[in-house]
């Protein structure tokens, strides 16, 4: 491997939302990204502030059903019926989900063990969640494998934490669901870079 085809890669990471169950790998060969990325992905004082879960199959589609019960009792019923239901419906009807995690007693070990950064700490572990979901999402788009984030927390938090279990200090920040692709992104345009980029010493 060299640098351009991680670069192509980065290229070919696209959010796509038409989503279904064909997936070019088996589960356990999914998990292994997952797991890869959770040992590999930087961390801020080695701290591994991340935690992980990973649905497949009926316990992915029950993620979806939660959500979409939370959100008809949230939502006024037009725009459930019209916009949401079927946004849950399409998430739904991909392979699977991942939820991303914090863990709150990780920060504030940190910020107590190393009072002078306390305010540097919930930042730090915001960007090791971001780099983990950005070497996953990359690595599925290398297996020809889709995805798109979604951000129904703090809503579906609680019911989420007693269907699986989840202790209290995981603070859920977001889901990535992932399938085979039914129908590829969009072309899209891309901001020059010139206005946000500055080489200086070539």
């Amino acid at each position: 491997m060299n640098h351009q085809t991680i670069m192509q890669n980065a290229e070919a990471r696209r959010s796509v939302y038409a989503l279904d169950r064909n997936l070019p790998l088996p589960p356990e060969e999914i998990a292994a990204i997952v797991r890869h990325a959770l040992k590999y992905s930087p961390s801020p004082f080695n701290s591994h502030s991340v935690r992980l879960l990973v649905l497949f199959g009926a316990e992915h589609e029950k993620l979806w059903d939660i959500a979409a019960d939370v959100l008809q009792d949230a939502a006024p019923p037009e725009i459930f019926a019209q916009q949401t239901a079927p946004k849950l419906a399409a998430f739904r009807a991909a392979a699977g989900s991942i939820l991303f995690y914090q863990d709150t007693d990780v920060v504030s070990d940190l910020q107590q063990r190393m009072p002078l950064y306390a305010d540097t700490f919930p930042v730090s572990a915001d960007k090791e969640f971001a780099m983990m979901q950005y070497a996953i999402w990359t690595t599925f788009a290398a297996a020809r494998i889709s995805a798109n984030i979604q951000h129904y927390n703090p809503l579906i938090d609680e019911a989420v934490a007693q269907t699986w279990q989840v202790p209290v200090h995981w603070r859920l920040r977001s889901q990535m669901v992932f399938g085979g692709i039914a129908a590829p992104a969009a072309e899209r345009e891309y901001a020059p870079t010139e206005p946000r980029l500055r080489i200086c010493g070539l």
